[in-house]
């Protein structure tokens, strides 16, 4: 139902004023629905002009409202690393290939923090190597000297998945028999978020379960390119570990993934800057 006026019958002069009154508030919404013509819009659209704010055209012509108010609205965040950081990043020249030997002990230097930090491999790999019918690589290697975290090695069985289910997750790989899949089927959802599932990609899944569980907890471990893209980030053990140490880990994975298919290989610690490795010197 719409609005009911009232009109006041004898009195031209309230007469006229309740006109102009009526007219000047049709002008008003008028002016504030005005429909704007020539900026693409089709038939039956319309643009809502905003006080104080400029129409700008763009490149193909059409006019953008309030693009310049949202931009000097917008806040941007400045990242300001730590002074500690500054400091580290300043003993590495960002513009160097380091030899494997004198990188790890660059790393060492920089691996300033109050524990015993990770030390990490960052791979990029040459997608032309790569085969063209596989998006993601995958492989295991063997570390000589572990990655220095103990890893608790579990082997499926009924008593198990009953813990899961409850919520309780003690281990930090699980290995199983093929013929234990279908009721691991029921944990799928738990495990396989937190990359627990058993895979036989992986090793995981065998016929030979308490075999395999010791061959992982021997040092051997799984490594794998991020989803759709080829690049590989990989722990390879502790700043604690001497040079040998980690330079024979960091080989031994070099190997796994196979030296000619690396494009780029980068070595950092928790919270260090990164170290360019040079490969032709491997």
């Amino acid at each position: 139902m719409g609005k009911i006026r009232v009109k006041t019958l004898g009195d031209e002069a309230q007469e006229q004023a309740q006109a102009d009154k009526a007219k000047k508030r049709r002008e008003e919404k008028k002016a504030k629905k005005e429909h704007v013509k020539g900026v693409g819009l089709k038939g039956g659209q319309q643009i809502t002009a905003m006080e104080g704010v400029e129409l700008k055209t763009d490149e193909t012509g059409a006019e953008t409202a309030g693009e310049t108010a949202t931009k000097k609205n917008r806040k941007v965040k400045i990242r300001v690393r730590s002074k500690r950081y500054q400091e580290l990043v300043a003993l590495v020249d960002k513009t160097k290939l380091y030899p494997l030997t004198e990188a790890i002990e660059l790393l060492k230097k920089t691996a300033r923090v109050k524990f015993d930090p990770t030390v990490e491999v960052h791979v990029n790999l040459n997608p032309a190597t790569l085969p063209k019918d596989k998006k993601n690589l995958s492989g295991t290697v063997t570390l000589p000297h572990g990655t220095g975290k103990k890893r608790v090695i579990a082997i499926a069985d009924e008593a198990l998945i009953e813990r899961v289910q409850s919520g309780t997750i003690d281990f930090d790989v699980l290995v199983a028999h093929p013929s234990l899949m279908p009721k691991l089927a029921k944990v799928a959802r738990i495990l396989g978020p937190k990359g627990l599932m058993p895979n036989p990609k992986n090793g995981t899944v065998t016929p030979n379960p308490e075999k395999r569980a010791k061959e992982l907890s021997g040092g051997e471990l799984a490594w794998k390119t991020e989803p759709d893209q080829p690049v590989i980030h990989q722990s390879v053990g502790k700043a604690s570990f001497s040079t040998t140490q980690l330079s024979e880990n960091i080989t031994s994975l070099i190997s796994s993934v196979t030296a000619s298919k690396i494009l780029k290989l980068t070595l950092s610690s928790s919270m260090g800057p990164g170290i360019k490795v040079d490969l032709k010197l491997l």
